[in-house]
């Protein structure tokens, strides 16, 4: 593997996706391709090494919020405005499953590792759990105790993230039959688990990017500097652990030292003013963002080291 000690810092390429606004995106489980979510109902594919459009898939009703790729590359799974859940062929394009059910947007999706259940967040409080086996309409299990809309999920099994503006983080384990809550103090608009699976990153609506303990929630560093006030603006880790970044309403991205929570790096997208979207390569280190309708892809090695 590619050392990631580095931070992304070089921009590889700009890809106009034209599908509107892009809301999200996604690598694929091995990062050899990326979903876009478009303001304008389509999902798109691509490969973001290449800047090739791969393939259109269209049948939501309204803008689509989220996508995901399954662990064998052959699903994709994607929500929106719709209030619905779709499942994807890859190869044909066609859509196979349309589940209904949340009373309100649908704003995050996850496949579980071997991609038979489907979990979606959704502004109406619940995330619903779909069972790709079956192919029910109905889900298997609703969580519901979040109190105001769900803005991420994420699983890494036997766990369940979900982050809310409830001002919570919850961590289930359905395999135990156990939760765990922490308060965070303000509206979790991202969430997710470090590489070890030790600790929890959180981005909140009033600027503020913390690292927790994870069993404890003891708060372990804070990140300053980034703006995020009237937008989902997402954060993840390097997939070394070595750093974390932050999307911003300002433009950039801000990526800090783990350890020291100090500024190590800031990707600036010229012409734009909100960079919502991230989503880091699962191994190597390429960092993909979203602003506007463009998709950004970084790499931490500069074009001169990449052809050596």
């Amino acid at each position: 593997m590619v050392s990631s000690e580095k931070p992304p810092s070089y921009l590889v390429r700009v890809m106009e996706c034209k599908q509107g606004a892009v809301r999200a995106v996604r690598f694929n489980v091995d990062g050899e391709y990326c979903l876009t979510c478009g303001s304008d109902k389509s999902v798109k594919l691509w490969n973001p090494h290449k800047g090739t459009l791969l393939h259109v898939y269209a049948g939501h009703g309204y803008e689509v919020l989220d996508a995901r790729g399954s662990s064998d590359n052959s699903l994709i799974c994607s929500c929106g405005m719709d209030k619905s859940v779709m499942v994807w062929n890859v190869s044909t394009g066609k859509s196979m499953l349309k589940l209904r059910g949340h009373a309100a947007r649908v704003n995050c999706l996850a496949f579980n590792e071997e991609s038979t259940v489907i979990l979606s967040g959704s502004m109406d409080g619940t995330v619903r759990v779909w069972d790709l086996r079956s192919r029910r309409n109905d889900p298997i299990q609703i969580l519901d105790e979040a109190k105001d809309s769900v803005m991420t999920v994420q699983v890494s099994t036997p766990l369940i993230l979900t982050g809310s503006l409830d001002c919570y983080t919850r961590i289930y384990d359905l395999r135990n039959g156990q939760l765990i809550s922490n308060c965070i103090g303000e509206g979790v608009t991202c969430a997710s688990f470090s590489g070890d699976g030790q600790c929890v990153l959180t981005s909140t609506m009033n600027s503020s990017l913390k690292l927790m303990d994870k069993d404890t929630g003891e708060l372990l560093s804070q990140y300053s500097g980034h703006v995020s006030k009237d937008y989902k603006v997402e954060s993840c880790f390097t997939p070394s652990d070595t750093h974390v970044l932050s999307g911003s309403e300002d433009g950039y991205v801000y990526c800090w030292d783990l350890v020291q929570s100090t500024l190590a790096n800031r990707l600036q997208h010229k012409g734009s003013s909100v960079v919502h979207s991230l989503s880091p390569h699962p191994s190597q280190p390429f960092l993909l963002t979203a602003s506007l309708g463009q998709v950004w892809l970084w790499s931490s090695h500069s074009p001169e080291e990449e052809c050596s």
